[in-house]
Order: C-alpha cells, then structure tokens, then sequence
C-alpha cells in the first residue's frame, strides 16, 4: 500500500464490526418465530464441506497453483453436493432448502443473479489490479478512481423504485443487466492515454447501474415466497450471493492466467487485463438472457399494481 500496511484492510473491519454490532443491538428488534427450528447441524457439515472443496478446487486449480490437489477436491465436490440433496430430501428443516428453487420468480433470480454476481465479483479484483500493474498508479491514486463506482451505487437509491415501478422488473433486469455489462466490458479498453473525466464518468454509470441490478434481484427473488419459508430463502440465496462472489475473483485470476499463458509474457501487461475483463463480460451477458424467462407481470404486486 501507498502509506500504510496492507494489514489495515483487515484491522481497520474490526472497529467497524464492532460499532455494527453495538448498533444493531440497539436498533434492530429481537424477533423470534414461535417455534424455533434446530439447526441442522449434519446438513451443514455437508454444505460446508461440499462448498469448501468447489472454492477452494477452483481456486487451485485456476491459478495453478496445486492442480492435482484442485481437481482432487472438484472430485470430492460431486458426492458432498448429491450426499446434502439426499439429505435435504429427508430432513424437515433444512440448513439450505434447495426445494425453494420450486418457486420459478426465486429460481430464476437465483440462477441469472448468480452468474451476474460473478462478472460483477471480478471487477474489485481486477480493476485496481489493473490501474496499478498495467497504468503504474499508486494503490492510493487506483482506489481514488475504483471509488467512483460506489458513489454511482449510492446515487442509484433514489432512482431504483420509480425505475421498477414504471419499466417493471422483466424490463430492468433485461435491458439495465447489458447495459451493466457493456459498461463492465468497456473497462477493458482503458488506456492510461484516456481522459480521467471519461474513466470517472464510466465508474460512475456502471456503479449506478450495476447496483439498480442487485436492487431488483434482491427484491423479485422474494416476491413469491412464502412468509413461513422467508427465513430459509434468505439463507439459502445469502449463501449463493457470497459463493458466487467469490467465483468472480477466481474467474478474474483465472482470466488472467490463461491470458498471460497464452501471450507467453512472464508477467502481466495491460492487454491481459483487458481479455480478462471481457472473458468475464462474456459470463455476466448470460443473465439477461436467464433473466427473459420471467413473467411479464413478475413482481407487480411490489409495484403497487
């Protein structure tokens, strides 16, 4: 880091986490259901192992870092996965009920949110990567411009309700989920050459948009659940939101392995990152697509309608 020790990303989470804390027992209420569920403690052994294995194979495997040992645990991945469906077909309470993916508005939310979570989970990988390998910039100066894009996030706040109420969901998430790609696409042709206003204005924009598309993902992949299975749909939606979060990154790094691979470099140059981010725009394009098969109508009753 420019001034500090790359420890304070972590060090400086934890007061943080602590005023979080702190402030959520103050303000948030203590709500129970009447009758509570055990935890389903042998499901989430299962779970956890299955999604640890597929993680961490990925990641081994991608970088190349222990291939044998990545593909090992990718094998391991099939048997944990098909020993929690048994196990989540039995147990009356599952830690992750995959019956949820029943309900068409979730599944379909669920399947496009995820594959548009992983381009969207490259970009913090890949962009300051690249502003400070491939432009030269300070890791000051690169998260000076990368923070544009949570200003356009913040912005979208008040736009997002009337966006949905008057295009509808279908809508937004077709047409906002290109255009949040495109301009996720788009990166990779920055040039230390380009006007800073220009790289600013993109950020600014794609933050805007690729945060009206987790509003309306979030919102339409509860419209149709039950208030009794809530808790189990945010659980299990939760868990598909961070683990393919984490697949960005492992697909940013992979991207850029085979791209430094086949360009025979010893080390990154801009035009890796740049095939990088559009082998990775080529995955987020699929969600729009997923994102047609919902109902002209799915979510009117969120809309007032």
């Amino acid at each position: 880091m420019t001034t500090l020790s790359w420890r304070w990303i972590f060090d400086i989470n934890v007061p943080i986490g602590l005023l979080g804390l702190v402030l959520a027992s103050l303000f948030i209420p203590d709500v129970r259901e009447d009758n509570a569920k055990s935890l389903d403690v042998r499901g989430s052994l299962i779970s956890g192992a299955a999604l640890s294995c597929l993680v961490l194979g990925l990641e081994l495997t991608g970088r190349g870092l222990d291939a044998r040992l990545g593909i090992w645990l990718l094998i391991a991945t099939v048997p944990l996965i098909a020993a929690y469906w048994l196990h989540a077909r039995r147990h009356p309470d599952p830690v992750l009920d995959l019956g949820l993916l029943r309900v068409p508005s979730f599944a379909i939310s669920v399947a496009s949110g995820s594959l548009y979570r992983v381009a969207m989970g490259a970009q913090p990988f890949l962009l300051p990567l690249m502003l400070q390998i491939g432009f030269g910039m300070s890791a000051a100066t690169s998260g000076g411009i990368t923070f544009v894009g949570a200003v356009g996030a913040m912005c979208m706040r008040a736009v997002a309700p009337r966006a949905l109420r008057r295009w509808g969901f279908r809508k937004v998430l077709v047409v906002n989920g290109v255009i949040a790609v495109l301009l996720f696409a788009v990166e990779a042709l920055f040039r230390p050459s380009w006007p800073i206003l220009l790289i600013y204005l993109t950020l600014l924009v794609g933050g805007f948009s690729a945060a009206m598309q987790f509003t309306a993902y979030n919102t339409i992949a509860f419209a149709d659940v039950s208030s009794a299975r809530m808790s189990a749909a945010t659980s299990l939606y939760a868990t598909c939101q961070q683990v393919c979060l984490t697949l960005g990154i492992i697909a940013a790094a992979t991207s850029l392995a085979v791209s430094r691979y086949a360009s025979g470099h010893s080390a990154l140059s801009l035009g890796n990152f740049s095939v990088a981010f559009l082998l990775v725009s080529v995955i987020g394009l699929l969600a729009p697509l997923i994102s047609l098969r919902f109902a002209p109508d799915a979510g009117d009753e969120l809309r007032g309608r």
